[in-house]
């Protein structure tokens, strides 16, 4: 069932106006370009992935792992509903994105950013270049937006990520955005199992298993 809808204020993914453009002077790159990345091609190994891309206001185009080695990812909450998060990712006035959205209901997962762009979820410009960030629908205060499904399909795009880049799949490479340095945020709460997800992200080298659960 849908959990219940909440009405708090829509909370900021990066640290503020001022913290994104201080990033943005500081970083030689540049937003993506003016029309949308391709959909990208579905990695070997990936969970069934839905192409919902961002506005290229929210990212910086790039070729990772190339341009920048990737060794972290990044688990956010939203503070938001699943739709009205993927709405702000296509508002270009936003200036944020995460790679990744799964939904609380069924583990439905939206692709909104390609893991070789830089997307701008960390605010911290060396985070947001090193990490594939992504969110999860709900609010940190209340858990019953943290369903089992939420959790299955994160964990196996999370193992997936690990796989495919070489990541280690400990809580050093596997971070909330409250370990990010710098930031104001405390997500992904106090209410997150990290015990069972790191248990689900380890037990799953091929994600098919579990596409029935």
């Amino acid at each position: 069932m849908e959990p219940d809808q909440h009405f708090p204020a829509r909370r900021r993914l990066l640290t503020g106006a001022a913290a994104l453009a201080a990033a943005a002077a500081l970083t030689p790159l540049t937003p993506a370009a003016a029309a949308p990345r391709k959909r990208p091609a579905q990695p070997a190994g990936y969970p069934p992935v839905h192409w919902t891309p961002a506005d290229p206001a929210n990212y910086t185009a790039a070729d990772r792992p190339a341009q920048y080695a990737i060794d972290t990812v990044v688990i956010h909450v939203t503070q938001e509903t699943f739709p009205d998060t993927l709405r702000l990712f296509q508002d270009p006035a936003h200036k944020a994105a995460a790679h990744y959205v799964v939904r609380s209901s069924d583990g439905f997962t939206a692709q909104c950013v390609r893991d070789g762009d830089v997307a701008w979820h960390a605010g911290n410009w060396s985070y947001n270049t090193r990490s594939i960030g992504i969110e999860h629908e709900g609010w940190i205060d209340d858990p019953k937006w943290f369903t089992e499904s939420l959790y299955t399909h994160s964990a196996m795009l999370t193992a997936a990520i690990c796989e495919r880049y070489g990541i280690p799949k400990d809580r050093e490479h596997i971070i909330g955005h409250v370990e990010v340095p710098g930031t104001d945020h405390k997500d992904p709460g106090q209410y997150w199992d990290w015990a069972h997800y790191m248990e689900l992200v380890n037990g799953m080298t091929v994600w098919e298993n579990l596409l029935g659960t």
